[in-house]
């Protein structure tokens, strides 16, 4: 006896787990590993079966079934629960990063619906409709690219969405090219000697000399205490750094002390004269106007450079007062009425770091000497600032040689 096959009202036979709904669409029911129910949902059963090939693909693949209902935020949620190892003040960034940016809107994405093209085009949607700088992206995406590869770990996901994502972004929006650039030698004796002369901006000279003459991270600069130096011997004991951060909940922002990143941070600093003669000016000055610090972040006081009240140097601050100097350098040097003048090109704390690495090249110091100065864990990052630093050099030393053998040509015609 031939066993009847249910069909749909077209009589089209339809296969085990399909079912036509009293509304005219299609169900698909079946079980996972663990026996719980999962039913996908089609207005044709065309468009069902297809459904059905991404469940048998999905099983085959180890992909959990209850994948449909997962958002990124979901993700997120359980990345924050399970994520160790992070510094608090990275963790908290991190954080901020995705609250502010993803989880109002794109963290609402179900994972099922989620395309690398998705991806890319979020990270456009940042760079060209709300302007979001290179450097926040690359932090939303250190987020992102986490929380979805622990989509990937825990079986939501086949494969990480994100992936690439930001190196397309830069590659298109050319992001690569916008390096800080070093100040040449002769903005670098502009900008030192308007510091160094009496004025407004006199006090402001030896941070800055320190920063340029040392290569020091602006966090390592302003979380120096007088015991991480020694001014007999002349060398600098890098051993932390000062950090400002969201903190979360009431107090929302504050300073904290982080242990360096990795090992190659810690290091000893030899001084140059200037650089110990900017330190014993800036002791002379606070003990000539009583100044003493009062700041103490978690445990650490003493500090070296210090705020009119005593408390630590803010970076922001540093950088404010760089677009005053830089301001105020230009109009004295406009007001001379030279031709063609030289003035000062906007900067910031980093590229004076990116000006010390410059000169260290310049002079011909050992790349490994320049990366134990540096700090740098990874060698390859000093010989990128190494070649960008010596291209300037390099025309320069061409054009040196080309005017060698023409005047050794001159001599032998007037020979």
């Amino acid at each position: 006896m031939a066993i009847e096959r249910r069909k749909d009202k077209q009589g089209r036979v339809l296969k085990d787990g399909e079912h036509q709904r009293p509304n005219g669409t299609y169900e698909y029911k079946w079980r996972d590993k663990k026996g719980r129910r999962h039913s996908v949902y089609a207005k044709t059963l065309d468009e069902l079966r297809a459904k059905e090939i991404d469940v048998v693909r999905d099983a085959l693949d180890g992909i959990r079934a209850d994948k449909n209902n997962i958002t990124i935020n979901d993700l997120y949620y359980r990345w924050v629960q399970l994520k160790k190892g992070l510094k608090p003040n990275t963790f908290q960034n991190y954080k901020y990063m995705y609250c502010q940016f993803v989880e109002q809107d794109f963290g609402n994405t179900h994972i099922t619906d989620l395309k690398r093209s998705d991806v890319r085009a979020f990270y456009n949607y940042l760079a060209d409709e709300r302007h979001v700088k290179a450097n926040t992206i690359d932090t939303i995406h250190t987020v992102l690219h986490q929380v979805l590869e622990l989509g990937v770990e825990d079986d939501y996901l086949r494969y990480n969405p994100s992936d690439n994502a930001l190196k397309e972004l830069k590659r298109a929006h050319n992001a690569d090219s916008e390096k800080r650039r070093a100040l040449t030698v002769s903005e670098q004796t502009l900008f030192e000697c308007f510091l160094a002369k009496d004025g407004p901006y006199h006090r402001w000279y030896p941070i800055f000399t320190v920063m340029m003459w040392t290569g020091m991270r602006v966090g390592e600069i302003t979380g120096l205490r007088w015991r991480d130096i020694d001014l007999e011997e002349g060398v600098i004991n890098v051993n932390h750094t000062l950090v400002y951060f969201d903190k979360g909940g009431f107090e929302r922002c504050g300073f904290a002390i982080n242990k360096p990143k990795t090992k190659a941070s810690e290091r000893i600093i030899p001084m140059l004269p200037k650089v110990k003669e900017a330190f014993l000016m800036e002791k002379a000055y606070q003990e000539e106007v009583g100044l003493n610090c009062t700041a103490v972040v978690d445990g650490y006081t003493d500090f070296i450079f210090i705020n009119r009240f005593g408390g630590v140097q803010h970076q922001g601050t540093l950088n404010k007062a760089l677009r005053r100097i830089i301001r105020d350098c230009n109009y004295e040097v406009l007001d001379k009425s030279e031709t063609d003048p030289l003035l000062l090109p906007k900067f910031s704390n980093h590229s004076l770091r990116h000006t010390f690495t410059t000169r260290m090249c310049e002079a011909g110091v050992n790349i490994k000497a320049m990366q134990d100065i540096l700090g740098h864990a990874d060698a390859e990052t000093t010989l990128q600032i190494y070649t960008d630093a010596t291209k300037d050099l390099k025309k320069s030393e061409m054009i040196g040689l080309d005017e060698f053998f023409k005047a050794q040509e001159g001599q032998e015609n007037v020979g």
